[in-house]
């Protein structure tokens, strides 16, 4: 299967003119070709007003490293339709992205342009609209196999999401090889979809789930870590980042280890895809798995990779159409892998939006964005640690741009509710990874959470609105 490009950009899916004339896409290979469909003014919730957005910090704004070469954040944010708008009267600030991205205009119009052209069913049609569908679909599990550097198409299944992905997995793979007296190493720093379906499958299957520790920091002890590790583990499960700590695991490294046991180890990448390269076959990773919006693409698709042959291996979850070969009363057969493992219609248009994704994402420097991220990720530190009473937690030597904190004398959701009124968008509460935040003794944090479109003026708004809370008499909150 030809893989398709996803480094060119232009107009509607990147890259890609429209067929003249025909308003239905265009097929190149296995590359489904979308044309343009015009996007609207951009909504808003209020009209903008008079009132100027919060001043700068004194002294605060953008360090040089901040522009390091072949990237710029205006690049991103003039293709962002959303970050335009106004919320409360101020410019949106949206640093709430570890929780979802937003989505370029040529991922807006390639949906657009999919349901008004070319929207048919797949893999079962005879006609010219469903083999388009088709190799649009198709296209996109090759973008996806590219993406993440597996070794075919074939390796790829679509899900919904990361959660969908790790409950495949243990249903699938984890009935049929966990039983009693085997353990599950579950790092603590997980999000509850990386935890709770273990917990299920352990129960059915008589294994045990076992927390890897962390360290203050806010890693994962490598030394408990290889404590742990016997005959008896089967899966090691590890965030490749932390969702509320921003901590990069050596997932390399504690991969080999595992595998020196004879265990698997799952791959959570739903914060990591986002913000540096991944590459499966390096990681030597077994399953690796990651949802689409949280990589600028639409909500409801996600990805799994496995290896070949743990895949073929793998019994279906689901069962339905479109994963079947043949069906009696006597004997069903299945689809070979990854179809025997996507019952029903999958979500065909989300597809679309991903492959428009990839192209658009790819199509940067991906190195001049890891290094703009970091520098800007240590600026928001450095202005952070000027607002009074201010905490960053964790301080892993290898992260992303998440930066959850509290705030002396204030909860975390009326830290949310203030930074909203000037616009500015966060996240608050256990963020899905209560092991984590028990860690530091706590049961809820606020989280500004970093994307490649973001600048180092709004970390000035965001820090000059936390120190004027501070600063607000109780009856102003």
């Amino acid at each position: 299967m030809t893989t398709p490009d996803v480094t060119a950009r232009g107009p509607g899916v990147p890259g890609v003119p429209g067929l003249p004339g025909a308003g239905v896409p265009e097929v190149q290979g296995s590359t489904a070709v979308m044309p343009t469909a015009p996007t609207g003014p951009v909504p808003t919730d209020s009209a903008p007003t008079d009132s100027a957005p919060p001043a700068a910090t004194p002294g605060a704004g953008a360090l040089p490293q901040l522009q390091p070469p072949g990237f710029s954040p205006e690049s991103a944010r003039r293709d962002i339709p959303i970050l335009h708008r106004t919320v409360n009267g101020h410019p949106l600030v949206w640093l709430d992205n570890g929780a979802t991205t937003q989505k370029p205009r040529q991922v807006i119009e390639a949906l657009g342009a999919y349901y008004g052209a070319a929207n048919s069913n797949i893999h079962r049609g005879a006609h010219t609209m469903a083999r388009e569908a088709t190799q649009m679909y198709e296209a996109g599990r090759s973008a996806v196999a590219q993406f993440l550097g597996a070794g075919s198409p074939d390796d790829i299944v679509f899900v919904r999401g990361t959660t969908e992905a790790i409950n495949l997995v243990a249903q699938s793979w984890g009935r049929a090889n966990l039983g009693p007296g085997d353990d599950i190493l579950v790092a603590t720093l997980e999000h509850h979809s990386d935890i709770v379906p273990w917990q299920l499958i352990a129960e059915e299957t008589r294994a045990r789930v076992v927390p890897i520790p962390l360290t203050p920091e806010g890693a994962i002890d490598q030394d408990a870590y290889a404590d742990l590790l016997s005959s008896r583990t089967q899966l090691v499960a590890v965030s490749h980042a932390s969702n509320v700590l921003g901590t990069v695991p050596p997932v390399k490294e504690m991969t080999a280890l595992a595998h020196r046991y004879g265990a698997k180890v799952l791959v959570d990448g739903a914060q990591a895809v986002a913000h540096f390269p991944v590459d499966v076959q390096d990681l030597d990773a077994d399953f690796y798995a990651f949802s689409g919006h949280k990589l600028f693409a639409p909500t409801g698709i996600g990805a799994l990779y496995a290896k070949p042959e743990i895949l073929q291996t793998m019994r279906p979850w689901q069962g339905g159409g479109n994963m079947i070969e043949s069906v009696d009363f006597t004997r069903t057969t299945f689809a070979p892998v990854p179809h025997r493992l996507e019952a029903g219609t999958g979500h065909i248009s989300g597809v679309v939006g991903l492959l428009a994704a990839l192209n658009w994402f790819t199509s940067f420097d991906r190195d001049a964005v890891a290094a703009y991220e970091s520098a800007l990720m240590t600026y928001a530190r450095q202005a952070l640690s000027t607002v009074p009473g201010l905490e960053v937690l964790g301080s892993a030597p290898e992260r992303i741009a998440v930066l959850t904190f509290t705030l002396t004398g204030q909860d975390p959701a009326g830290v949310a509710d203030w930074l909203d009124r000037d616009g500015i968008a966060i996240r608050a509460g256990h963020h899905c990874a209560q092991p984590a935040l028990a860690h530091y003794g706590l049961e809820s944090a606020a989280r500004a959470s970093l994307a490649l479109y973001n600048t180092s003026e709004e970390v000035d708004q965001l820090v000059t609105s936390l120190r004027r809370l501070q600063e607000a008499p109780e009856e102003v909150r």
